[in-house]
């Protein structure tokens, strides 16, 4: 992914704004930073990829079940109606 699509996708997320703009920071700049702020930035991308990873399983989940109740009531529908 580009450089400044990915950024873009961080500032829309809920981070302090110290936090996100060291990470951009970090991104824009990874050759040049310490080992410290490698770190520091790699785990907290790791940690916000499992949150994100998580959600989507569970949007995914929430999806399937409303897409069963959906066809339930149309099938119901579909043999009532005339």
């Amino acid at each position: 992914m580009h450089t400044s699509r990915r950024l873009m996708l961080w500032e829309q997320e809920k981070y302090s704004n110290m936090e996100k703009e060291k990470i951009i920071e970090v991104v824009e700049n990874v050759k040049e930073k310490s080992n410290k702020d490698l770190l520091e930035s790699r785990d907290t991308l790791l940690v916000e990829f499992e949150k994100t990873k998580q959600l989507i399983i569970d949007l995914t989940r929430h999806l399937e079940a409303v897409e069963v109740s959906y066809e339930e009531i149309n099938k119901e529908i579909g043999k009532r109606v005339i």
